[in-house]
């Protein structure tokens, strides 16, 4: 798949302002500092289509992004990020639910966590809660440029062996900065794209 256009087309908070033309979405989460804004300008190959921070948790409302004018990566709040208050972390959560409750377009979910660490229990109740909504979901194994190659396979075999992924679910190692699994990610958009048309 090329890239050919993109652009941050829509900015929602609540379901009456979701796009309505039918095109396939893909949901991105993962925690706040795990590189969202980063693997969406890998894929992308622009530099600040998404915006990354210095500052966690930035991300406030559901950012859907039009890409190629024929399907939407959607990146959502981070999740487990200390100084999000209580109130504000409830918002996030009732927005995303809202969001995968009803939503047909939704053809899967790419779920981020940090490949040089075990997942953590954020990680393990973002990845149970989208099973109990029966999402197809892709782990992204992110930063793994600062991985060395004896602990590959370690840290491999610690996420598998901590998420449990059920039949259907894949993992991708990925790196926003070698670019390691950008054409698997692609691909794997353009099969699901085509095929659900």
């Amino acid at each position: 798949m090329i890239i050919k256009s993109a652009n941050l087309e829509t900015i929602a908070t609540r379901r009456s302002q979701y796009p309505e033309n039918g095109k396939k979405e893909f949901l991105l989460v993962g925690r706040s500092n795990v590189g969202k804004s980063s693997f969406i300008n890998a894929l992308v190959s622009r530099k600040n289509l998404a915006y990354t921070s210095s500052k966690p948790g930035k991300t406030e409302t559901l950012n859907f992004y039009n890409i190629n004018d024929s399907f939407y990566l959607i990146d959502v709040p981070g999740y487990g990020y200390a100084t999000t208050d209580k109130k504000t972390q409830a918002k996030f959560g009732m927005m995303i639910e809202e969001y995968l409750e009803k939503r047909k377009e939704l053809v899967r979910v790419f779920m981020l966590v940090d490949f040089r660490h075990k997942p953590t229990e954020d990680d393990l109740l973002m990845y149970n809660y989208l099973k109990y909504f029966n999402l197809p979901v892709t782990i992204v194994a992110t930063k793994a440029d600062k991985v060395s190659g004896s602990k590959k396979q370690k840290n491999l075999k610690t996420i598998l062996d901590t998420l449990d992924l059920v039949v259907g679910d894949d993992l991708v190692v990925f790196s926003s900065v070698t670019k390691l699994g950008v054409k698997e990610v692609l691909n794997k958009i353009e099969s699901l794209v085509v095929e659900t048309i």
